[in-house]
């Protein structure tokens, strides 16, 4: 009898399936795991790491079986590209998607911008739709977006303005009632493409805590001042617990983090580069923050919005639940310099205190 010739993507499709967990020497089957893919970035290639990221979990097809409508999500909190998500790694997850036939957009809403609603060194809080379509606009040029959607032919959706709805939202911690963009309920699959960082508030900013950008600032005002507010008064850093309240309100079912580059020390805006060539992927978007945080040298329990997604009834509670493929853990973490977390309520004394209009 001839040996039987696997290739590469049988490999891949039973990995995904978890035949090969359950056939391999004899082992007996065990409880399913959520699988998290790492991938290490070779020669600068953003695009070729995401795709096999990808592929590491059954391809995008079997991801988004179903589904036809997908949002992606990078984090562009302002203007400057060294703080945000890479357009390479959308430009791949938009092709891989358009591949497999799906209605594909990109949508944001960023922090901040000159002279938008940053003057003069101090940053404001605005309502202002004029403000916000303009800061909305002007961040997406600089950072090649608007280019990009183009050449893709793909819409970009301003999460700050247009057509908001309500959504309610059963236990939550902060907002039983939560306001978004239409287009965000009317999608079947959000896809977070975060930057690997850290942060000042939260102690990292990953594909959870990236949603904070869909809190459209026509209602929580840029910055999110409002939204800020609210959650203190739950949870001192005055934001993971509205970060698990804005994931529950979204289909948010796959994560991609571009750790091509990522920042380390006082985080979002001011920390330090540093290469960490890897891409992190899941369906799981708890599990993969996991993940990227460990790779980061983060114990789950440095991190408050796992402890709130806990809380809420997400899984997992331990790295022990997740199945890592691809990359091991120790091939690529290193331990990240951590910065100065300080409570919403003494950063609000100093920062984004005052409201312009234009």
């Amino acid at each position: 009898m001839q040996p039987t010739q696997v290739t590469r993507r049988d490999l891949l499709a039973a990995l995904a399936s978890g035949a090969l967990a359950s056939g391999l020497r004899g082992a007996p089957p065990q409880a399913a795991r959520t699988a998290v893919g790492i991938v290490k970035v070779r020669n600068g290639d953003i695009e070729s790491a995401v795709e096999e990221a990808i592929d590491l979990l059954g391809g995008m097809r079997a991801i988004t079986q179903g589904k036809e409508r997908i949002m992606l999500k990078p984090n562009l909190m302002g203007p400057m590209p060294t703080g945000t998500t890479k357009p390479a790694a959308i430009r791949a997850l938009a092709r891989l998607m358009k591949t497999a036939n799906k209605d594909v957009s990109i949508g944001e809403g960023s922090a901040s911008a000159e002279p938008f609603n940053m003057r003069g060194g101090e940053t404001f809080r605005t309502t202002d739709k004029g403000l916000l379509n303009g800061l909305q606009q002007y961040v997406f040029d600089q950072l090649g977006y608007t280019e990009l959607a183009r050449s893709l032919r793909l819409p970009l959706v301003n999460l700050h303005t247009g057509d908001l709805v309500d959504v309610k939202l059963p236990g939550a911690f902060v907002f039983e009632k939560l306001t978004i963009h239409r287009s965000l309920v009317e999608t079947d699959l959000l896809c977070s493409v975060p930057m690997m960082k850290t942060h000042s508030l939260a102690g990292v900013t990953l594909g959870m805590k990236n949603l904070v950008g869909a809190y459209p600032g026509a209602i929580y005002q840029a910055v999110r001042g409002r939204m800020h507010d609210a959650a203190a008064k739950v949870d001192p850093s005055g934001t993971a617990a509205a970060v698990v309240d804005m994931v529950r309100a979204n289909k948010l079912g796959l994560v991609v983090v571009d750790g091509s580059t990522a920042m380390e020390g006082e985080g979002p805006v001011d920390g330090t580069l540093v290469p960490m060539n890897a891409i992190v992927a899941g369906t799981n978007p708890l599990a993969t923050d996991m993940v990227a945080a460990r790779l980061m040298g983060f114990s789950p329990a440095e991190v408050p919005t796992f402890a709130w997604a806990n809380r809420a009834g997400l899984r997992p509670k331990s790295l022990d639940e997740i199945e890592i493929r691809g990359e091991a853990i120790e091939s690529v973490a290193r331990r990240f310099v951590r910065p100065t977390i300080l409570p919403w309520d003494t950063v609000r004394r100093f920062w984004a205190t005052r409201e312009i209009q234009a």
